[in-house]
């Protein structure tokens, strides 16, 4: 017995700090790769998106008609030999709305890789733009990312950092402590991991429905990488510093505030299935230290750990889950959200109004800018893409990639991803979420540009 109990507690630590560790490698530390910084799991995702590079549209057309198809089949006709496997129905049974969704993201990509029907939808600046360019940059993040985010989630890292930082995320932000690891995640990897994350947790009855909804719209942000693509667009590489501290900066406002005022403060503290009997695991007992009950917490998660086969199948159900029931939802969002963009002037009326408030501001070239503002909802890559080609002032520059970055919600991926998961948000509330947004950060970043561009 005497010997038993060391190794026992030796053994929970290894099985808490090898994997976290591995995770917080893979998914938070940047590293230097061909002239760039990034995280090591967008290098492996580069890797595997330029492995299957020759063949990812066609890759990509079978898993969404595949998709559209088995849930059409078991929502509608529910055969038993399929019906009975849970696995298949988690993936494939949805609500008639989803399955009209799914049914539009067969169409558009049918039509998108064969070229057929009207151009519009399968031109370079919408179908064959959300086909080619980003779904398979989706399809190898979801691969890699939802097969190792057991690493973070499952060894006891969220519960460590989660009682940690409790007394910081939850007064100034409305949520866990644990959602520091999903922030982390997002800014220095990748919004979409995020997403992954908190809808993991949501799931799993670690966040409430308001919560998940916090956490999903306010931090699941851009990478630092993706940061270096904006700036780059607008021709001012050499201010990525002061860029990428004045995004963080409006994106902490952005945090302090819009969980305090409609939609997100009219979300529900219940979980997933209804129960709102509080399952918070953060609370410190007042004989314990901070530390003494965050290394507590941590080993506990560790000491119940799944396996290496149980890990290993809970990653591929995440990789399956998000290919399967994200991918579509992309295609046909995205795509309908750049063929407004495009062939619409709806966007350009939408920012009509913030007209005066750019005026007020003192913003450079208002009009020209207030075209981009709005045409972020559907790419956030379109209004650096605009500034670019019709803007001269270096600031309305700098102004429009900050905005474009701290407006967060864009449909042809985050609020797609958000849609397609089961956090508690609709397309009214994103786009009412990306307008506060705007607001809300437009006076920071004109005040930051102004200091540090003019």
């Amino acid at each position: 017995m005497t010997t038993s109990q060391p190794r026992s507690m030796v053994s929970t630590l290894l099985t808490f700090i090898i994997p976290s560790l591995i995770g917080v490698f893979l998914f938070m530390i940047p590293i230097p790769w061909d002239g760039q910084i990034k995280i090591t799991v967008a290098i492996l995702a580069d890797m595997l998106r330029q492995s299957v590079a020759p063949f990812s549209n066609t890759l990509l057309l079978i898993i969404i008609s595949i998709t559209a198809i088995m849930s059409l089949l078991m929502t509608v006709v529910q055969p038993k030999a399929l019906f009975d496997k849970p696995l298949l129905r988690h993936l494939f049974v949805v609500t008639p709305t989803w399955l009209v969704v799914r049914l539009i993201g067969m169409v558009f990509v049918v039509m998108t890789y064969f070229e057929i029907g009207h151009e519009a939808i399968y031109s370079d600046a919408t179908g064959a733009f959300v086909l080619v360019e980003l779904l398979p940059l989706l399809l190898s993040v979801f691969i890699l990312a939802g097969f190792l985010l057991p690493l973070l989630l499952n060894f006891g890292l969220l519960e460590l950092v989660g009682t940690l930082f409790t007394k910081i995320m939850h007064p100034l932000f409305g949520v866990p402590g644990r959602s520091a690891v999903n922030c982390a995640a997002s800014w220095l990897g990748d919004g979409s991991v995020g997403i992954l994350m908190t809808a993991r947790q949501y799931e799993e009855k670690h966040y409430t429905q308001k919560e998940a909804a916090i956490i999903g719209t306010t931090f699941s942000a851009v990478s630092i990488t993706f940061c270096f693509v904006v700036i780059g667009q607008v021709g001012l590489e050499h201010l990525f510093a002061p860029f990428y501290l004045t995004v963080c900066l409006a994106g902490v406002v952005c945090a302090l505030i819009l969980p305090r005022i409609p939609p997100l403060s009219l979300k529900k503290h219940v979980y997933i299935d209804g129960d709102t009997q509080s399952h918070d695991n953060e609370s410190v007992p007042e004989n314990k230290g901070l530390w003494r009950q965050s290394l507590d917490m941590a080993l506990d998660k560790a000491r119940h750990a799944k396996g290496v086969k149980g890990t290993v199948e809970e990653g591929m159900h995440n990789a399956l889950d998000m290919v399967f029931a994200v991918l579509p939802v992309v295609m046909a969002v995205g795509t309908f959200a750049l063929l407004i963009s495009e062939h619409t002037p709806v966007f350009q009326w939408l920012g009509k109004p913030f007209i005066p408030y750019l005026e007020f501001l003192g913003v450079p070239e208002a009009v020209k800018a207030s075209e981009t503002i709005v045409v972020g909802f559907a790419d956030m890559f379109i209004p650096s893409i605009l500034a670019a080609s019709n803007i001269d002032s270096e600031v309305t520059r700098f102004i429009i990639a900050a905005m474009s970055v701290t407006q967060l919600i864009y449909m042809s991926e985050v609020g797609a991803l958000l849609l397609g998961s089961k956090i508690p948000v609709n397309v009214f509330e994103l786009f009412v979420i990306f307008i506060l947004r705007t607001l809300i950060s437009l006076p920071i970043i004109t005040l930051m540009a102004n200091w540090l561009v003019a």
